[in-house]
């Protein structure tokens, strides 16, 4: 037997179900960011798990097949005109050029195959300026993190509410993580910031990701948004967006007098 976990929004969580169900699951567990999924074995899931941004969570130790297949589904990717995403059983040099971004599909939300993270990585090329700070809020794997620090930027910082996410980022990010929000962050702190978590997380957080970056905000996770002040770019990938916006100053309703 395997279980599988799939990321998606609650809006899609009785689609997936339903689907799941087509395809003779055992049983599946509603976590509220996404779906754990069991089946007797692996025929037909490797689509559902790059949709969904999946990743296998228990597996037979004896099915190497799976494992053969599984690791299959995530090839090496190029993407926009620096990056080049690995998983770290594929050891091929990067092209001349690229960076290598290594990360492990299973580790955690944040796999890199994910339009929105692809999204993100592409802008950050264009945003991201050497010396730059960044806070990475919502961190997930901490691939967002590692790019930034790749960019070259001076400090780099991510927070994430899942305490998961923060062990498994702090295995490639060290100290520069921390389990909590954007508001421990100081006002102005950071050059850019970037989230990419959801639609409804990220309108309600961005008042606070305003006053944390003095400059660009990078935002995906969604596959609809409501007009963002300050837009500078939508990116757009297969219905999924991603928003980048400049920093507005942030209005004082009690100034002091001249």
């Amino acid at each position: 037997m395997i279980s599988v976990y799939l990321d998606c929004q609650p809006e899609q969580q009785d689609e997936l179900i339903a689907e799941l169900n087509e395809r003779g699951t055992l049983g599946v567990l509603e976590t509220g960011v996404g779906v754990r999924a069991w089946f007797e074995d692996s025929a037909g899931l490797e689509d559902l798990i790059v949709r969904f941004d999946g990743h296998v969570l228990a597996e037979d130790e004896g099915d190497e097949d799976w494992v053969r297949r599984t690791q299959e589904s995530f090839p090496p990717l190029e993407i926009g005109e620096r990056f080049w995403l690995a998983p770290p059983w594929n050891q091929e040099p990067a092209p001349p050029g690229r960076l290598r971004l290594e990360i492990n599909p299973g580790a955690a939300c944040g796999t890199g195959w994910h339009e929105c993270t692809q999204m993100c990585l592409a802008a950050m090329e264009r945003y991201v300026r050497s010396g730059d700070r960044v806070l990475d809020v919502g961190v997930g794997s901490g691939i967002l993190s590692a790019a930034a620090l790749l960019l070259g930027t001076a400090s780099v910082v991510g927070c994430d509410v899942d305490f998961d996410a923060v062990a498994i980022a702090r295995q490639r990010l060290g100290p520069r993580v921390f389990a909590g929000t954007v508001g421990a962050v100081r006002t102005g702190w950071a050059d850019v910031v970037i989230a990419n978590i959801s639609e409804p997380v990220v309108l309600a957080l961005l008042p606070e990701l305003r006053r944390v970056s003095h400059r660009t905000l990078i935002l995906s996770g969604f596959a609809s948004i409501e007009p963002v002040p300050g837009a500078l770019e939508i990116l757009e990938r297969n219905g999924w967006l991603c928003v980048v916006a400049a920093s507005l100053p942030r209005l004082d309703t009690n100034p002091e007098p001249a």
